[in-house]
């Protein structure tokens, strides 16, 4: 929940974790307040690709890198058609850009899109603290939004908590679209959008695949209308305890054995569809620094990351699920967390952050061609 006024000023602002700590600093962005989930996001570049991110909606981003908008914001690094971040944390704000892509500053974005933000914050104390308390509801407070704390803080301990949260359904397409094959085509992907980033389909693409980009509400039939060689679950906010429609289509999907590929929120489903649980992490893995290990080769890829839920499955010994047995294929370094899962008798398999490197790493990028070489064996 957000309300502002577009007036720039250097206004005093304040910021109220849900455990009590505040953090005072100034206004960045719009002025006036907004609730959400405080999470931290440790990458040093690629702020634009995060704001406009679907997987960030209704949460409170706070950056680790202390400088903040040194290149400005430009019209192709957009994951989306707008911001999707609730509110916006940062410790030193470039006073200009500086960049031959730049079109306009990043504080006048946030302006126009009515994105409250803080500036002047110590980054690095907050994110500490939510290292040690875990990621919670926080809200942001400048101009004539500010009031006492007790009242700033009955606010946030009122706004809904990110467990439980069905957000999927509010950042996806409401219509299908599609986005051609670079070249020859060569294959047909239903995606079902989840909230899925504007990279993701060109990467695709970019491999001779005509892209279905379909609404998160889409049924089975729907999928198979486009006569798919594959089918893509994409990112995605919220809790995947609560996507029963998408587990359902993608349980279709596997029961037909078609070469399946799911990322972060999209892995999470596959989880579910195997049977296993999802459980929310205490604060998350958010950034392009997240350094994972591929159980099968041993390689550790550092790879992109937004995500605050995770799968439970056994990591030790592959497991049996309705559609065979099923592997945990990898894991993160800095906390053991299930990174990837893959199917050993059916042609599936997802990995819980971003191989579409927007931004970040391009280590992970070779995914794709696994999913190419899934549709082409499945063709053979």
């Amino acid at each position: 929940m957000t309300t502002f006024t577009r007036k720039a000023a250097r206004v005093p602002a304040v910021l109220v974790l849900e455990d009590g700590r505040t953090f005072r600093g100034r206004a960045y962005g719009a002025v006036g307040e907004t609730l959400g989930e405080a999470v931290f996001s440790t990458g040093m570049t690629g702020y634009q690709e995060t704001l406009t991110d679907p997987s960030y909606h209704r949460q409170v981003v706070v950056m680790t890198a202390p400088h903040v908008g040194n290149t400005g914001v430009n019209d192709e690094d957009r994951e989306s058609d707008r911001i999707w971040v609730a509110g916006y944390v940062v410790r030193d704000p470039a006073r200009t850009p500086s960049n031959w892509r730049s079109v306009r500053g990043l504080e006048e974005e946030l302006t126009d899109q009515g994105v409250v933000g803080i500036s002047g914050v110590d980054t690095r104390a907050l994110t500490r603290h939510l290292r040690e308390r875990g990621a919670m509801r926080v809200g942001i407070f400048s101009g004539d939004a500010i009031a006492d704390e007790a009242a700033m803080l009955a606010k946030v301990r009122s706004a809904p908590q990110m467990a439980g949260a069905a957000l999927w359904a509010e950042v996806a397409a409401t219509e299908p679209c599609v986005v051609p094959a670079v070249g020859t085509k060569r294959f047909t992907v239903a995606t079902v959008d989840l909230g899925v980033k504007g990279m993701t389909p060109r990467r695709m693409a970019e491999r001779g695949i005509e892209v279905h980009v379909l609404p998160a509400t889409a049924t089975i039939e729907d999928v198979y209308a486009v006569d798919p060689d594959g089918v893509f679950f994409s990112n995605g906010p919220g809790d995947p305890a609560t996507a029963e429609h998408p587990v359902s289509v993608m349980r279709g999907v596997l029961e037909r054995s078609t070469p399946l590929f799911g990322i972060c929120f999209g892995h999470q489903l596959l989880g579910r569809a195997l049977g296993f649980d999802t459980y929310k992490l205490k604060y998350g893995h958010r950034g392009v620094n997240q350094p994972v290990r591929d159980r099968l080769t041993g390689k550790v890829e550092i790879t992109a990351h937004n995500h605050g839920f995770a799968v439970d499955a056994p990591v030790d010994a592959p497991s049996d699920t309705p559609y065979g047995r099923a592997e945990v294929s990898h894991v993160c370094l800095n906390d053991g967390v299930v990174e990837g899962l893959r199917l050993l008798d059916r042609p599936a398999f997802g990995v819980q952050y971003h191989p579409e490197a927007a931004a970040g790493p391009h280590d992970a990028s070779h995914l794709f061609d696994r999913f190419v070489s899934l549709m082409e064996g499945q063709r053979a």
